[in-house]
């Protein structure tokens, strides 16, 4: 048995048994029941499990857990604050940019971080930053205005 993986997920420091060969998916899904981060395609290739690491976007199912040791993870429930939404969440809502909502957890993750780090970018910057996200469902086109939405500051 391999020794406990330390690790602060969504600001909480956690201790779990965790052997060297786990993804971080199925840490998140499976152990600590954090089930907002979803399995999509198991390849890296539909951005549906992403979360953050140390602040940077990463594919939760190409990620080994054992390399998030005494780092931070945050996940779709931890970017939201205390009282409801952040400001991308609202305006997917607002904007439709919702429909399955399947993949929408690794659009918002994708999103917030892009955001967070360039404030305000070009619609060319937004289609680049969410391009490792696939949905199947909206054609992307309400997807790009609910974070040009969230840029703005407004989601009307």
């Amino acid at each position: 048995m391999s020794a406990p993986l330390k690790v602060r997920i969504n600001g909480q420091p956690i201790e779990s048994p965790c052997p060297d060969e786990r993804i971080l998916l199925d840490l998140l899904r499976e152990d600590l029941n954090l089930t907002g981060t979803k399995r999509g395609c198991d390849l890296g290739t539909c951005g549906c499990c992403t979360v953050w690491i140390d602040g940077r976007p990463t594919l939760s199912c190409l990620t080994l857990a054992r390399s998030a040791e005494g780092r931070e993870v945050t996940t779709i429930e931890g970017i939201s604050p205390g009282t409801g939404m952040n400001d991308v969440q609202r305006a997917f809502v607002e904007k439709g940019a919702t429909q399955c909502g399947f993949c929408t957890p690794g659009f918002v993750m994708t999103a917030t971080a892009l955001l967070r780090d360039r404030p305000h970018p070009s619609r060319e910057e937004i289609v680049r930053a969410i391009s490792g996200n696939l949905c199947r469902c909206t054609g992307y086109t309400k997807i790009i205005e609910a974070v040009e939405s969230a840029a703005s500051g407004g989601t009307s």
